[in-house]
């Protein structure tokens, strides 16, 4: 279905239906997401994406990173994040940017838009480091 948000870009964090993978059914509940690119196209735009999760926190693995309150509170606020989270590289998707898999949160912060937040600069390092060690696997 046609929205009329506005595109993300890459580095901000969305309100996302994250697939179950390999399949692109929706998944069971919205989560952060961390927009990777964005691509204009003449069938609908389409977004990749990386999803977040606030589970297993302490045990972070290759190509993945973290966003918590308390390593780095400037990120964490500019992220819009509700709990500490992390994001997992190893798993991008490329998803229309509808309202089928991208919701409005009920805490939002921008208004009528999937958007939570942004990166902020000082973790913009980690996210890619993780990035590159995802895609070396």
């Amino acid at each position: 279905m046609s929205v009329a948000w506005n595109l993300p870009a890459p580095g901000d964090i969305v309100w996302c239906l994250f697939p179950e993978v390999p399949n692109i059914e929706l998944g069971p509940k919205p989560r952060p997401a961390i927009v990777l690119s964005v691509e204009r196209r003449g069938d609908g735009d389409q977004v990749s994406v990386v999803y977040g999760t606030s589970q297993h926190l302490m045990r972070l693995k290759t190509g993945e990173v973290a966003i918590t309150q308390a390593k780095n509170p400037a990120a964490f606020k500019l992220a819009g994040l509700a709990y500490d989270t992390k994001f997992d590289f190893k798993v991008i998707v490329n998803l229309p940017w509808s309202d089928r898999y991208f919701k409005v949160p009920a805490r939002n912060p921008h208004g009528n838009t999937p958007k939570l937040g942004t990166l902020h600069a000082t973790i913009l390092r980690a996210v890619e480091a993780a990035y590159r060690a995802a895609s070396a696997r």
